[in-house]
């Protein structure tokens, strides 16, 4: 039973530190509402739309593609480290994986989330 007082009594005083900081909190914070405080900040300039605009789904799309095809590149690094000890078959997997990756690529495009030029 010993073991488990010493898990306790971290619990008990995790639980007393996280109340006290909220009653501290509580007493020491400033009463006045103040409307500039709940503006949101934009580099000094006063915002000119809702905080809450919509995006296009196509905004989300594209970040989402370049992050999967940012880390996909990033993992061709470690390989281009290794790639004499690796030699054939390392040669080969690398083929495979960035063929699979130019495939993903060119769906995406057909797809018609990349497009290039003007819309």
């Amino acid at each position: 039973m010993n073991e488990y007082f010493a898990i306790f009594l971290i619990f008990v005083i995790g639980i007393i530190f996280v109340l006290v900081a909220f009653f501290l909190s509580s007493l020491l914070q400033p009463k006045k509402q103040i409307h500039d405080k709940y503006v949101p900040y934009e580099c000094g300039v006063d915002p000119d739309s809702d905080a809450r605009d919509r995006y296009s789904i196509k905004y989300y799309l594209i970040a989402l593609l370049f992050i999967i095809f940012d880390i996909e590149t990033a993992l061709l690094f470690p390989w281009a480290l290794r790639y004499e000890k690796l030699a054939l078959f390392g040669f080969l997997e690398m083929l495979i994986f960035l063929g699979i990756l130019i495939a993903g690529y060119f769906w995406v495009w057909k797809k018609g989330v990349i497009k290039y030029g003007a819309e």
